[in-house]
């Protein structure tokens, strides 16, 4: 059956309007700073044979995590067929594929749930949420930390229905709210996340009331085809060929480093591959990326080769194949350690638009700053007394910190913008303050750090903090992936310049920060932490 045009671009976009609203009832719901302010929360809605129909405008590691998870979840844990209405699925292990194979989670603090679409008794479609909690336990505050293995990134939750046909499991709630340190932000962004769900499921049931139930699976059919059409007709402007690229992340967290990452892509008129053989094997430290993360960064770099105007859906995936070897950093296996996966996935980015830069010049970037994190853990009981109704002191705070992306064909680089697959916002200064007892003492561009070209990389940022923690109360935890190994500049353009992180900056007492995926620091009431951020690289002789 035939869709007409006028009912195919209303509900594609109604689609797509339902998945941007389910994350802002989250934000708008949530306790959390990371959440209702850095917006680390993203939605997709799929019909009932597990195929994307439309995602929201939000983080792009989360998105296209979410397809090979409920894959994992129906195929091996939860009988689709047995899902009744009311149910709510819970999961945040990155292993709970075939034989443990990582198509979960992308890591223990990214929480996802799952709640089906009825109508008349049909599944029609299941709406999902995935978001970041800032504690599950483990053996640092905020999950983070030198670990190097899964059992030391706090609480593994197969999937399980927390909700049974609108019945609350309260046993594994509180299993869920005893195994971490901020239990009362813990449940209210896990109800935020679940409402965001329930808010899609009943916008879907207005659609379907409205337009009926075979229509509305004659639209989804008919997008999807739509998708994968154009997604090839992108793929046929890339010449045929093999285009190889590696990439080096400088340590892991743990043990050192170097490792390497490769990939060879293959182009075949409308089909692509991404080949990640010859990556190195998985590592003690904490950068493993899980399968489901490398097939979100891969899809990413996908999407932003091609044309935007194309429909997020099924059909975009259709024509790419992957191929990560098990046991590597792209596809690591139990039981790796994976809280950092992003080191990894930001990467990916840089080494597949680096393969690609003589096949398509005039689409790449050059290379950007990388992931860069800022967290500290302080207790003041005067300033920060407690948190909610726990009675714990408010101690927890963190950072995406933004900085400069490379520089493109046609354009400067964006500056201090949380890059690639990261795409969150750093929260208002008095969030952060609010939050936790630190002050703020600067926060601006870092003027030398974009790298020089035809058209410059962005810039970095520089800021500047102050503990008002009680005495040694304050635990300082930090990533700096490309303080060393700058982003590169593309065809004559210059690198990034380095970034630096320093304690107590200008007085005797000053540190100047190692490289880090993970170093903590314990600091003094009144102890400053500056960040020099590194900018993205230049694209074309200067």
């Amino acid at each position: 059956m035939s869709v007409d045009p006028a009912t195919l671009e209303i509900l594609k976009n109604r689609f797509q309007a339902i998945a941007n609203q389910m994350t802002l009832v989250v934000m708008r719901s949530a306790y959390s700073t990371i959440i209702k302010e850095m917006k680390d929360v993203s939605s997709s809605i799929f019909d009932s044979d597990i195929r994307l129909i439309a995602e929201g405008a939000n983080v792009p590691i989360h998105l296209n995590m979410l397809k090979p998870c409920l894959e994992s979840i129906f195929s091996y844990h939860i009988d689709i067929h047995e899902l009744q209405p009311g149910d709510v699925i819970l999961t945040n292990d990155p292993y709970i594929g075939k034989n443990d194979e990582s198509k979960g989670s992308h890591h223990t603090n990214d929480l996802v749930t799952i709640v089906p679409v009825f109508y008349r008794d049909e599944l029609i479609c299941l709406s999902t949420i995935v978001g970041h909690h800032r504690d599950v336990g483990g053996n640092w505050p905020g999950t983070r930390g030198w670990n190097v293995e899964i059992w030391q990134e706090g609480l593994r939750i197969k999937p399980v229905k927390l909700y049974r046909a609108g019945k609350l499991n309260k046993d594994i709630l509180d299993l869920i709210l005893n195994n971490t340190r901020v239990p009362y932000d813990m449940e209210g962004d896990l109800k935020a996340q679940i409402s965001g769900c329930e808010f899609g499921r009943d916008e879907i049931i207005k659609v379907v009331e409205r337009y009926g139930v075979e229509t509305v699976k004659d639209v989804i059919n008919e997008l999807m085809i739509y998708s994968e059409k154009r997604t090839r007709a992108e793929i046929e402007k890339i010449p045929d060929g093999t285009y190889e690229n590696e990439e080096f992340v400088l340590d892991d967290g743990a043990y050192g480093g170097p490792f390497k990452l490769k990939v060879k892509i293959t182009v075949r008129g409308s089909d692509i591959e991404f080949d990640y053989s010859g990556t190195d094997r998985q590592i003690e430290g904490p950068i493993n990326a899980p399968w489901a993360a490398t097939y979100s960064a891969t899809h990413y770099v996908m999407r932003c080769l091609t044309d935007p105007t194309i429909p997020t859906n099924d059909g975009c995936s259709r024509p790419i194949k992957i191929v990560a070897p098990e046991g590597t950093l792209v596809n690591c296996k139990k039981p790796a350690a994976c809280y950092q996966r992003m080191v990894v996935c930001h990467l990916l980015v840089d080494l597949i638009m680096g393969a690609l830069k003589d096949a398509v010049p005039e689409k790449v970037m050059a290379g950007s700053c990388g992931c860069i994190y800022n967290f500290a853990s302080a207790v003041n009981t005067k300033t920060h007394p407690f948190g909610g109704e726990t009675g714990l002191p408010r101690q927890r705070w963190g950072e995406v910190v933004p900085s400069g992306l490379g520089a493109r064909s046609y354009k400067d680089g964006i500056s201090v913008l949380s890059c690639h697959v990261t795409n969150v916002p750093i929260p208002p200064i008095e969030a952060s303050e609010i939050e936790a007892p630190v002050l703020y003492l600067k926060r601006e561009f870092n003027p030398n750090s974009a790298g020089p070209g035809k058209f410059r990389g962005g810039f970095g940022l520089i800021l500047k903090w102050k503990t008002l923690g009680e005495g040694k109360s304050t635990r300082f935890n930090y990533t700096a992936q490309k303080h060393k190994i700058k982003p590169k500049g593309l065809f004559g353009g210059l690198s990034g310049r380095s970034g630096r992180w320093v304690i107590n900056e200008g007085k005797e007492n000053e540190i100047e920060l190692p490289y880090s995926i993970g170093d903590t620091y314990i600091l003094n009431y009144g102890d400053t932490v500056t960040l020099y951020a590194v900018g993205g690289g230049g694209y074309g002789d200067p």
